[in-house]
């Protein structure tokens, strides 16, 4: 039986604590402009609405105040506290899903993924150039999704890419390096030398 094709909303994470990064990694600016600000331009032009995904403590933050935001209401840590938040509040709503730290992302791989989107599906996401796993942090998870991702977090697991693995996933093979994340200042210097050589 095929599911009626829910809306898509998206999601930029941007509620990390950047511990290795030691500085709010959506603040870091690539080609002229902090990162959020270039994922945000990228996820709202291809969504119906989108939001920040953001915690209590920085809904004020003079990055983040200016655009519309979805406040975490869930105790976890990482990125389940967001996408569970996002799907309480528009339960009815597929969402695409970004996290705020990849630099090389651009519009023709958010295409691919939503032109290969499966409405029957859990989710459907890429697997990653590094590990072959899904990326759940560029994935769109559908309304179905809610109860495993509920499920899971409500026996301690915060594992959002274990609940891609576990459930029925339309996986994608990898983009290239268009989802390769940036943790660290080391790693942070080497993305500026891609990102200029590429200028």
């Amino acid at each position: 039986m095929s599911h009626p094709r829910a809306p898509l909303y998206g999601l930029l994470l941007s509620g990390g604590a950047s511990q290795r990064m030691r500085q709010d990694k959506a603040a870091l600016p690539y080609r002229g402009e902090p990162q959020l600000l270039r994922a945000w331009r990228l996820l709202d032009a291809v969504t119906e609405r989108a939001f920040v995904s953001v915690r209590d403590s920085q809904r004020d933050d003079p990055l983040r105040a200016g655009l519309p935001q979805i406040v975490d209401t869930y105790d976890a840590v990482g990125p389940v506290a967001g996408i569970l938040s996002a799907q309480q509040r528009y339960p009815d709503a597929a969402w695409l899903v970004l996290a705020c730290d990849l630099p090389m992302l651009d519009h023709d791989t958010l295409d691919r993924l939503i032109a290969a989107r499966d409405p029957d599906a859990t989710a459907t996401a890429f697997n990653s150039s590094h590990d072959g796993l899904p990326e759940p942090l560029c994935a769109i998870w559908e309304p179905r999704s809610h109860a495993l991702l509920l499920e899971r977090y409500e026996k301690g697991s915060y594992c959002p890419r274990k609940a891609l693995i576990q459930s029925h996933t339309r996986l994608l093979p990898a983009p290239g390096a268009a989802l390769d994340n940036v943790n660290t200042p080391e790693e942070r210097e080497a993305m500026q030398q891609r990102l200029e050589s590429l200028a």
